[in-house]
């Protein structure tokens, strides 16, 4: 939501930025709004939560969530009061699947996965920092974890197109709805779209030996946000 005047993650200005995205967006209502990685200590303050309340009461959104990760994450699904989780999870950051993906299925949330390919480390030589805009940084951590995952050995089961396992192995929790998948190339999103109608699921044992490679070599990795 875009910021207006005044003080972050008050009750008047979420109403006021939610309000102005509907006019630029000319439209009614929306349907999914979610705030975005508020901490732990605003969330329990109640002020944000009521006001995407109220607007999905007052008909300008169907449905409420939370956007984040960790401990964050873990209140918004534990407080009952949020419709869907978006979170990081891929085949280089599994946090979420023993730390959240029980609440959110306890909760009959959904369950947005974003990240969801790990941003295509997994098979590189060196660290790909596709965004061109970004520090090198961004991707510098994923890439680091899946050297060390690559080093234990082959993963029995997988195929052999780096993007189709990892976009598999994400696809292929049952507790995942859907997944967001950027990109600034048009032919990437194209092979994706081919990806999911032709080449998954992938094998039930790469899934299985992937996470079994995740706990043994990164088990105290953090979600990263």
């Amino acid at each position: 939501m875009p910021r207006g005047e005044g003080e972050d993650w008050t009750y008047d200005l979420i109403i006021e930025s939610i309000d102005r995205s509907l006019r630029l967006m000319k439209t009614d209502h929306v349907d999914l709004i979610q705030l975005h990685s508020c901490s732990v200590e605003i969330l329990e303050k109640g002020d944000v939560i009521r006001a995407i309340q109220d607007t999905r009461d007052a008909g300008k959104a169907r449905h409420i969530g939370y956007s984040g990760d960790n401990e964050n994450a873990k209140w918004a699904v534990e407080s009952r009061e949020f419709e869907t989780l978006q979170t990081s999870f891929s085949l280089v950051d599994q946090g979420a699947r023993k730390n959240l993906f029980p609440g959110v299925v306890e909760q009959g949330m959904g369950l947005i996965i974003k990240r969801p390919i790990g941003n295509a480390v997994w098979g590189r030589a060196t660290d790909p920092n596709p965004y061109y805009h970004m520090p090198t940084s961004y991707t510098e951590e994923y890439f680091r974890r899946a050297g060390v995952m690559a080093a234990e050995g082959p993963i029995d089961g997988a195929p052999d197109n780096p993007i189709d396992m990892a976009m598999g192995f994400t696809l292929g929790r049952p507790e995942v709805s859907t997944a967001i998948v950027g990109t600034l190339n048009p032919s990437h999103l194209e092979s994706n779209i081919e990806l999911i109608h032709n080449r998954l699921p992938i094998s039930a044992d790469a899934i299985s030996n992937l996470e079994k490679r995740y706990d043994q070599v990164g088990g105290d990795w953090e979600q990263r946000g």
